[in-house]
């Protein structure tokens, strides 16, 4: 098979990765920069060209979106879509997961646990806001912020009204949400492919620090997921549509809460972690599913 890896930087960990694991099934593999790929958008024919030259038409690509270049990534995955190409993560479902609230409304639907999550967009109903998920501590996110950036934990109501005031002062769109304080500064990355979880560790947040995230100096251990856990993240998934991606699970006392699904999620501390060929097993799900013009979504929001 003939497939292509949309990434900004070939020498990334994780697509350096993709491109050893590919090869070494027999696949011709390209990694096509996505900032750099162009739209031919006409009746019946559709093509992408790069540096001025039509690309071949591939049989399945594995989209690395970057969360600063979503709007126009998600649109070359869509073109790629329209010219029949399997994409392991359609269009839609990198739109819905880059958007946080929109992920957390359509998880709510069906049934995901959540952390309770408040949103609103003028200051004079913050006090409710903060009263409707339970009051502080709470932690209040940026919805346009990643790996943790963005993120503030609000010690007692006071402080969380005068966060939350500046945030709305500068325009910015916010969540409110509970803090799980028994998760003790730690989640779970679940790595799912398909419908399983093949993957997963626990991301203890460095000394004095409530986010884990790997990027701000956290740690990671492999664990062993319950069957709830497991059930949580794979429903995660597949409710934003994502063939590949990696849930965040938090362990509260009212059992696995949600707290984001990332639809490029990386593949070195997964792999270090783990010792496992995640790149291999995406692959494996490509090999399975790629047909032309097969779709998940098939464009609804």
């Amino acid at each position: 098979m003939r497939i292509g890896i949309l990434s900004r930087n070939k020498k990334l960990y994780s697509t350096k990765r993709l491109v050893e694991a590919g090869i070494a099934r027999g696949h011709e593999v390209d990694v096509v920069d996505t900032l750099q790929c162009y739209m031919d958008i006409t009746k019946s024919r559709p093509a992408v060209r790069y540096r001025g030259e039509e690309l071949p038409i591939f049989d399945a690509i594995i989209p690395r979106i970057g969360a600063s270049i979503t709007f126009y990534g998600t649109a070359m995955v869509r073109q790629f879509e329209m010219m029949g190409t399997f994409s392991v993560n359609e269009s839609v479902s990198i739109s819905r997961s880059r958007d946080k609230l929109r992920s957390l409304q359509l998880m709510s639907r069906a049934g995901v646990g959540l952390p309770r999550t408040g949103f609103a967009n003028k200051s004079t109903n913050i006090k409710d806001l903060i009263k409707t998920v339970g009051g502080a501590p709470l932690v209040i996110k940026l919805l346009e912020g990643t790996q943790g950036i963005g993120v503030v934990l609000a010690d007692n109501n006071k402080s969380a009204e005068s966060i939350v005031e500046a945030f709305m002062g500068l325009k910015a769109n916010i969540l409110v949400q509970e803090f799980i304080k028994e998760a003790g500064g730690a989640d779970l990355r679940c790595f799912v492919i398909g419908n399983r979880v093949v993957a997963a560790m626990k991301r203890q947040g460095a000394e004095g620090e409530f986010r884990s995230n790997l990027h701000r100096g956290g740690s990671a251990t492999l664990i062993k997921l319950s069957k709830e856990e497991r059930a949580t993240a794979v429903s995660a998934a597949k409710v934003m549509g994502l063939g590949v991606c990696g849930v965040d699970l938090l362990q509260s006392n009212n059992g696995p809460v949600v707290m984001e699904v990332n639809s490029t999620p990386g593949l070195e501390g997964i792999e270090t972690t783990t010792g496992k060929d995640v790149a291999g097993l995406i692959f494996d799900y490509i090999e399975k599913n790629a047909k032309p013009f097969k779709t998940k979504t098939r464009g609804k929001g």
